[in-house]
């Protein structure tokens, strides 16, 4: 297109972006001078200046989907989406609200950080996943370099645990992804995979871990298949005293996936009355704000327990049917 004639075609430069995000020099390559394109994205004007050298075709504030070509634009061939951003495309929900967009590029590559667009450079850079045309790191290093920038371990926990229990990834190839990448920020999620490979696998039941140690109680099983004397699965407690045939169940709607859940638990219970196994029931909140509470309740029952014969019941491996 000549200089001066892009304004004959101007759908040809919607043709020629990506989802109406452009690079300057783009522009300047079908005839719309730079000094034009810097104008046309002043105060007022037609377009919107994005990052450095990248523009928007409208004034409009950018969509998600345009900040994120944005992003891919300004750190170049190569480039993934990573972090939140990534974690959330995968599917996952349980995420922080995060304005920043976290790319991975490869280490020799030069680009910067700038506005909404955080760059690491690395000499790990794994193989993309594509979705919706957009590469993305897999979902065990999107979530990890999600974890390695939060600073509580709450939304930590519910990230990882949540990638765990969808059965996405491992703890184990997690912490072998977590050793593999940059050790900057990878104090708290290592500490919560810890937790998840001793079986805890929400935020709940890792608060119910960490206060578990605090009782003084005997060791406890975590996640572990419990069946009766015929060798019918009764339940698989959240955690489970072997002595005494103790079940600890942290139940919620919040934490059990909805509604529905309440005709699972009102069943589970009555497969422990039936298999003779005590069972605590402790609500998430509790843990949090009763904790002294909840440890009576647990010593008292694990005293019951232990004061009555031990029902036939034994724990194993969940064999696939």
């Amino acid at each position: 297109m000549r200089r001066g004639n892009w304004a004959l075609d101007v759908d040809r430069l919607w043709r020629a972006s990506r989802k109406g995000v452009i690079q300057v020099a783009a522009l300047d390559r079908l005839g719309v001078p730079q000094r034009t394109s810097y104008r046309r994205c002043l105060p007022g004007g037609p377009w919107r200046w994005l990052l450095p050298g990248i523009v928007l075709l409208a004034a409009s504030p950018p969509t998600t989907a345009q900040r994120v070509e944005a992003a891919l634009l300004h750190c170049g061939d190569g480039a993934m989406l990573t972090g939140v951003a990534a974690a959330r495309r995968h599917g996952m929900r349980n995420l922080p609200d995060e304005d920043e967009l976290h790319l991975l590029v490869r280490k020799e590559r030069r680009v910067q950080s700038t506005g909404f667009v955080h760059v690491e450079r690395t000499s790990n850079l794994p193989r993309p996943e594509i979705r919706d045309g957009v590469p993305l790191a897999p979902l065990g290093r999107a979530a990890l370099d999600a974890a390695r920038r939060m600073r509580a371990t709450d939304p930590i926990r519910a990230l990882l645990a949540e990638v765990v229990q969808r059965g996405r990834c491992g703890p184990v190839e997690l912490i072998t992804e977590l050793d593999a990448g940059s050790q900057r920020g990878s104090a708290l999620p290592r500490q919560v995979l810890g937790e998840v490979l001793g079986g805890a696998r929400s935020v709940a039941e890792s608060q119910a871990l960490a206060l578990w140690r605090r009782s003084k109680l005997p060791p406890a099983q975590w996640n572990t298949p419990v069946f009766d004397s015929a060798g019918d699965l009764v339940a698989i407690p959240d955690a489970w005293f072997e002595e005494v045939a103790l079940a600890w169940e942290i139940d919620s709607v919040e934490f059990h996936l909805g509604p529905e859940g309440y005709a699972r638990t009102l069943a589970r219970n009555t497969r422990y009355a039936a298999a003779g196994v005590l069972v605590v029931q402790t609500l998430p909140s509790r843990l949090r704000d009763d904790p002294r509470g909840v440890l009576d309740e647990l010593r008292a029952a694990y005293a019951a327990a232990a004061s009555r014969p031990r029902p036939p019941v034994h724990t194993r491996p969940l064999v696939p049917s």
